[in-house]
């Protein structure tokens, strides 16, 4: 394939009830690499759609509910922001999973590129339908 081959995409939607966020994470960015197929090359963007749903309702082991914890800064003095892992399940969900699987990820254009065929909701609703996602297991 050259530069500008686009391989064949397919979706997949996954159901992240129960899951571990780790392992979840891990297969997702798989696919979205591209990984998982036997065409796969480094430099093309080989992978698939990957809609997450159900992203409330992940779990995580150990005390990390309580230790993890999200940082941002405002790049003022005194703009350090934090937020445990429990209160961003609760309020973002969906940022929780994107946040994974976006350190999975190649740190390239082209990282960014397939981080965006990632689609993750909070409930189990997504509006999807249309391109018939196949569903996956972890």
């Amino acid at each position: 394939m050259s530069g500008k081959a686009q391989a064949q995409q397919t979706w997949y939607v996954l159901n992240a009830e129960g899951k571990v966020l780790g392992r979840l994470a891990a297969k997702v960015a798989r696919i979205l690499q591209g990984k998982h197929k036997p065409t796969y090359l480094p430099h093309v963007d080989t992978g698939d759609f990957v809609v997450v749903v159900n992203a409330a309702k992940v779990r995580v082991t150990g005390g990390k509910e309580k230790s993890r914890v999200y940082r941002r800064h405002s790049g003022y003095i005194g703009g350090l922001r934090e937020t445990p892992l429990q209160e961003m399940l609760e309020k973002k969900p969906t940022e929780v999973i994107r946040h994974a699987v976006r350190g999975m990820m190649p740190k390239t254009v082209l990282g960014k590129k397939m981080v965006s065929k990632l689609k993750v909701y909070a409930g189990a609703r997504h509006p999807h339908e249309a391109q018939q996602p196949e569903p996956i297991e972890v």
